[in-house]
Order: C-alpha cells, then sequence, then structure tokens
C-alpha cells in the first residue's frame, strides 16, 4: 500500500508523534531562517549559501523519509482487518462498523436531505430512510448510495442525490455507513 492511500486514523500513535516531530523541526527551521535570522543578519545566508541550501535539502530528505517511514501502515494492522466479503455484485465489502458509520452520515450530509431516527436527522430533500430501507438487505442500500439513480424511490425526482459517493467515500467509510444503515 501507497502511503498517500494510509489514512492518518490508521497510523499508530508513535507514527503520528514521529511525522508530527519531524514536520515541527522542518517547520521551525522555515520559520527561523525567514523570520529570525534575517532580523539578525540583513544579509542572510550571504557566504553560507551553499551550507543554507545543503541544510535545506537535508531536511527536506528528512522530512520525506519520515512520511516514507512514519506514513507507512503497519503489518500488524494489515493482518488486524476483518476478512473481505463478496457480494452479489461480485465487488469486495468489508463487514462495516455501524458507529464509525454514523459519522460518515453525519459527514457527508446524508441528514441534511434524509430523516433517519439513529442519526437525529429530520430532512425530507430526499426519501425517509426510517422507511425506505425496510426490509432492504446491505447490498440495496449499497447500490444505493454509490448508484443512487438505479431505484429511485416514489414521489422524487433521479439526480437528486450527488452521483459520486462511490468516488468521495473510501471502501471502508461505504462499509461503515451501509452497516449504520442496515435495517437491524
Amino acid at each position: 500500500m501507497e502511503c498517500a492511500a494510509v489514512p492518518l486514523a490508521a497510523i499508530s500513535t508513535g507514527h503520528k508523534i514521529g511525522l508530527a516531530v519531524a514536520a515541527v523541526v522542518f517547520i521551525v527551521f522555515a520559520l527561523v531562517s525567514a523570520l529570525v535570522i534575517p532580523r539578525r543578519k540583513p544579509d542572510f545566508p550571504g557566504g553560507a549559501l551553499g551550507v543554507y541550501v545543503f541544510v535545506t535539502l537535508l531536511l527536506f530528505v528528512g522530512m520525506m523519509a519520515a512520511v516514507f517511514v512514519f506514513g507507512k501502515e503497519s503489518e500488524e494492522s494489515e493482518a488486524q482487518e476483518p476478512p473481505a466479503a463478496e457480494t452479489t455484485t461480485g465487488t469486495t465489502a468489508e463487514a462495516g462498523d455501524a458507529a464509525a458509520g454514523k459519522q460518515v452520515f453525519a459527514s457527508a450530509g446524508c441528514g441534511a436531505c434524509h430523516t433517519f431516527e439513529p442519526a437525529g436527522s429530520n430532512a425530507a430533500v430526499g426519501p425517509d430512510l426510517d422507511t425506505a430501507l425496510q426490509g432492504k438487505d446491505a447490498e440495496f442500500i449499497r447500490v444505493s448510495i454509490v448508484d443512487p439513480n438505479a431505484e429511485v424511490a416514489n414521489g422524487f425526482q433521479p439526480n437528486v442525490m450527488p452521483q459520486n459517493f462511490d468516488q468521495q467515500l473510501s471502501d471502508k467509510q461505504l462499509n461503515d455507513l451501509v452497516a449504520f444503515l442496515a435495517p437491524g
């Protein structure tokens, strides 16, 4: 897995501290060399330009190394991921966490359009999920999120719900949201 794809929440506390320390060192160097030293020595870096560039590059390489070392997901956390299950569409879906799904529901703005009692929302732009999802399975809910025009609820128009939640939400967020919305 590439470092850029690892969410900050998946990084262990020790790794977060390592990244923070490297970032603080880099930022302090930048601020001191931009604000403090020039006030005391107006011709900075003057004759020491080569040394200044070398130190800057050294800190940059150190910061990038810290990102690759500390931003890497540990093998232990990869081993603890729940097993994947095949859905009827042939895509791989992991079991979601309903508690995390409640946070996704809020952060994705679902409550601005849908009534859903477990989320404490009561909007009427989209279908009332308390009734619309009764008797529906997780696969129906997943498809309704990623392809909302596949089956539009009676009394509602197509193309009102955003069509790009499959791009906005990670697989984990989508699995969590489905777990939260699934009638239980």
